[in-house]
């Protein structure tokens, strides 16, 4: 069942609260990054306008949020909860589920590791799918740890265009009860708190 709003997240550190149009100027300042885009699909503009975030928040997020095709969440530390430190996105689509980005000053704590067992929660027992994939490019090795932590396999081999150019790409995927197996055997490593049913 797809429920009628989005989620609010929370987990051991961090804060997952639905993208909103007032996200933007925070996002823009930190998403227009080579090391943030470089290993994005080519449907991210390079150079990144002067009102790229807004324009997909308004154009891209909220319209798939509305049509229950899409769920984005700004991802913020719950120590400080007004700053934006990256987002996370899953998405109904055959081939590509599930999508992040970090600044790059958060990497290397396990955040987005957390983020993503929240989301994988989320997309399993909220939403009910059965399989969910993450296409990504090989070179891209800090997303493939977490694919590889998290009980994720290599299913697909390919090219695929992205920011920096076509690159080989694998796609990367996990089942529901894959999952929860897993999460059975490293529930100490990964604790997704409740979510609070609320928009913003």
């Amino acid at each position: 069942m797809i429920p009628a709003i989005i989620p609010e997240g929370r987990t051991d550190r961090l804060l997952l609260q639905q993208l909103a149009l007032e996200d933007a100027p925070q996002i823009q300042l930190l998403f227009p990054k080579w090391s943030v885009v470089k290993y994005l699909a080519n449907k991210v503009p390079w150079p990144y306008p002067p009102d790229g975030a807004e324009q997909f928040i308004r154009t891209v997020a909220l319209p798939q949020m509305e049509r229950g095709e899409g769920w984005h969440w700004a991802i913020r530390l719950l120590s400080d909860p007004e700053a934006i430190i990256g987002a996370v996105g899953l998405f109904l689509d055959e081939n590509e589920n599930r999508g992040f980005w970090l600044a790059p000053q958060h990497r290397g704590y396990g955040y987005m590791s957390e983020a993503c067992a929240w989301a994988n929660d989320f997309w399993f027992d909220t939403l009910g799918q059965p399989i969910l994939r993450a296409p990504k490019a090989i070179a891209n090795q800090g997303s493939r740890r977490i694919s590889q932590r998290m009980g994720m396999r290599v299913v697909t081999l390919d090219l695929r265009d992205f920011v920096s150019g076509r690159l080989p790409s694998e796609t990367w995927e996990i089942t529901a009860d894959e999952w929860h197996a897993w999460k059975m055997k490293h529930s100490a490593g990964f604790r997704p708190r409740s979510s609070t049913l609320r928009s913003r």
